[in-house]
């Protein structure tokens, strides 16, 4: 399946469970454009599945909650590619001894 349709895909199942709470669609489209991934999306359905949030604030919340974590995540993936070139650099030597 290809990103654009399972992105679109998850939109449609996020957009679904906020208006079944009885949230416009709107707010369900932002929720999704704003976490931008299918991942975070489903994550977000099983929140709204399981906890049910009675307030527009809670979802986002949630959705916020979700975005700083996806974006911690990426920085540490970072960090580690950083640290690693780093140590090889250590191990290897700047320059060739050629």
């Amino acid at each position: 399946m290809d990103n654009r349709r399972e992105w679109s895909i998850y939109r449609d199942e996020l957009v679904s469970a906020i208006v079944s709470l009885g949230f416009p669609g709107e707010f369900g489209n932002q929720i999704a454009k704003q976490l931008g991934s299918p991942k975070a999306m489903q994550r977000m359905c099983k929140y709204l599945n399981n906890v049910k949030p009675k307030s527009a604030e809670l979802i986002a919340d949630e959705m916020l909650s979700i975005c700083t974590e996806i974006e911690r995540w990426k920085e540490k993936k970072a960090c580690e590619e950083a640290n690693a070139n780093y140590n090889r650099m250590l191990w290897e030597g700047l320059f060739d001894d050629e």
